[in-house]
């Protein structure tokens, strides 16, 4: 299986299912873990386990009535690349082990294992990999993989601190109930984990929350879309043509299960405006070149340009749903009806907020490598003055 690692610099490899894949003695799995190898991590930085598992308890499930009722814990181990407290330069090796592996799930998913979920992905999977594939709570497929993803996260946003880069993401809009627009980074870096929508603007979010719970009562979910905000990059970020840095984003978060659409700036609105009217205008604040207003995103010619990067991510409603579903047997070829089998989030929106700033956080911190090595070995040096906003 291909597609398992991002990053050029800064390399993150993940592997693990949902449930493991150790077998007893009758062939029944149980246990298991993920696991996530970073290698580009810089020698000499503190490092400690709880900096990565403050993360992982924003991304984990069953902490909220909105979310799934899946009793993992999430607990990290740093099992290389530290010594002492802290890095070595090696590769930072992270284990989360898998936790909630009662047999009796194990046993819903291998009654439909052959079964279509509609939304999940048995049809394609058993496409590339035939009866290999596996079954059990969706395996690879498992939104479950995402929680190496925010450890891995976690590690370069610490490592993008020492820049001064800082990276937040929020709920910007959940099943057509938006949050109010004009809210400030601070503000909005201030309130966004203060409800289980992780939607800044509290009054909207209370809505939120309500909305979810209704539609959870009928059986059903929700999506919306996570706003992902990073602060203070320099221009310069991104390399032309095929690996722009609004194209390397848009890979990443799209990697994210679930995600369907990602935007950038003004993105589809931009459909609707002229030329004039999209156009950011440049300025001079003292010797230093901004911008007047940021339709682009942060993001000119596949390379940043100062501003905050903004980038929206649609989230699709959770697929596994409590209400009945016309399907196909893949084994026998016939048609059926799926009854829900599984625990469900009413919406994932809250927990990708996590997931989406990591994947944010390490493309920009592979970025911000390849432009130090570039600015290290060319004979060109930066000419332009830059400060990081507001400084």
């Amino acid at each position: 299986m291909l597609g398992n690692t991002f990053g050029r610099l800064f390399r993150v490899t993940a592997c693990g299912e949902s449930y493991g894949c150790t077998q007893d003695a009758n062939g029944e799995r149980y246990g298991g873990a993920l696991a996530v190898i970073c290698d580009g991590v810089p020698a000499g930085m503190e490092l400690s386990r709880d900096e990565i598992q403050a993360e992982l308890d924003r991304r984990r499930p069953g902490t909220s009535p909105v979310d799934s009722p899946r009793l993992e814990t999430d607990q990290c181990e740093i099992f290389s690349g530290i010594f002492e407290g802290k890095t070595t330069g090696a590769p930072v090796g992270i284990l989360i082990r898998n936790v909630d592996t009662e047999d009796i799930h194990i046993q819903q998913y291998r009654a439909v294992k052959d079964v279509i979920r509609p939304g999940h992905a048995e049809y394609t999977y058993r496409a590339k990999y035939d009866e290999y594939a596996d079954w059990c709570g969706a395996g690879r497929a498992s939104g479950r993989e995402t929680c190496v993803r925010v450890a891995a996260g976690a590690l370069a946003k610490k490592i993008l601190a020492r820049d001064g880069i800082e990276v937040i993401g929020y709920v910007k809009e959940l099943h057509g109930i938006k949050m109010r627009d004009g809210m400030s980074f601070d503000e909005i870096r201030a309130n966004r984990d203060k409800n289980d929508i992780r939607c800044p603007d509290l009054e909207a979010a209370e809505r939120m929350v309500q909305r979810a719970l209704e539609v959870k009562e009928q059986g059903d979910t929700v999506g919306g879309i996570v706003e992902l905000l990073a602060r203070n990059v320099p221009p310069g970020l991104g390399e032309p043509v095929f690996d722009k840095l609004d194209a390397t984003l848009a890979h990443a978060l799209l990697s994210i299960p679930a995600v369907k659409g990602v935007e950038f700036g003004d993105g589809f609105g931009l459909a609707l405006k002229k030329g004039s009217e999209a156009n950011d205008i440049p300025y001079l604040d003292g010797d230093v070149i901004r911008f007047r207003t940021n339709h682009s995103g942060g993001i000119d010619g596949g390379i940043s340009n100062g501003e905050t990067i903004v980038v929206r991510m649609v989230v699709k409603p959770t697929s596994t749903i409590s209400i009945d579903q016309d399907s196909v047997n893949m084994a026998t070829l016939e048609p059926t009806v799926l009854s829900a089998i599984t625990r469900r989030d009413a919406q994932i929106c809250g927990r990708a907020v996590p997931v989406g700033e990591a994947m944010m956080a390490i493309t920009l911190l592979d970025h911000l490598m390849m432009w130090k090595g570039y600015d290290a070995v060319s004979k060109v040096q930066h000419k332009l003055p830059w400060r990081p906003a507001g400084s």
